[in-house]
């Protein structure tokens, strides 16, 4: 019932939150962002008290950490528009740490780890193709995007290779977790750097996003 009880809060602050970013209050919109952000972190934390692998639990909600860091720093881009590429270079860092810190605790749980470093990395190379073909950013925007989209393609890989080979209710919950993050976060790209700006998309990559963080907390009680 308290696992419940987070994801529907933090789905509810997150609808809040596009509604006050769509009418541009955008110090509301970053705390209620925050707030969203807080749910699964929280639901990260209860989690990890029952986790029989702590040191995985721990990495994990880093992770967790890390993405409500960056979460805030992404939408600081709005509230701070003249220098607002600023914080999100930063929040992409920052959430490119998150992505490393799941890698790293989801190693040692993969046993076909070659195997899916090497598929992490094809995928990565065609996403990217795919990708600068219908964005147009500046340089340091299209750098910061390679190493952080081979970060989240590998982290997915792995998770994808673990549930494969070792299926589980962690395995499972992370897995599914990671490939909406992924979908997400192309969707927000194609919706930042592309053609056009569709609220639509912003939707749906909030929904996606949110679900993908509550998947990976929730699969913490099942390490």
């Amino acid at each position: 019932m308290r696992y419940s009880i987070f994801c529907i809060l933090c789905l509810a602050f997150a609808g809040v939150f596009l509604y006050m970013e769509s009418k541009k209050k955008h110090l509301a919109a970053i705390c209620l962002k925050g707030l969203a952000s807080s749910c699964f972190v929280l639901l990260g934390i209860f989690g990890s008290k029952h986790a029989t692998d702590t040191h995985t639990a721990q990495l994990v909600l880093t992770g967790l950490w890390l993405g409500l860091a960056a979460d805030i720093l992404l939408n600081l881009r709005y509230f701070f528009q003249k220098n607002g590429q600023i914080p999100f270079l930063i929040g992409i860092l920052v959430f490119l740490a998150g992505h490393v810190m799941y890698i790293i605790a989801l190693i040692p749980k993969c046993r076909p780890l070659p195997i899916c470093l090497v598929i992490g990395a094809v995928l990565t190379a065609v996403l990217i193709w795919w990708i600068f073909q219908r964005i147009t950013a500046k340089p340091a925007f299209k750098i910061f995007g390679v190493f952080y989209l081979g970060a989240i393609m590998i982290m997915t890989s792995i998770a994808c290779g673990i549930f494969i080979t070792a299926p589980s209710v962690f395995s499972g919950l992370f897995a599914v977790g990671a490939l909406l993050f992924l979908a997400s976060d192309i969707i927000l790209i194609l919706n930042t750097f592309g053609s056009e700006t569709k609220e639509s998309m912003r939707i749906a990559n909030i929904i996606l996003y949110y679900t993908g963080q509550l998947l990976i907390a929730a699969s913490m009680q099942f390490i």
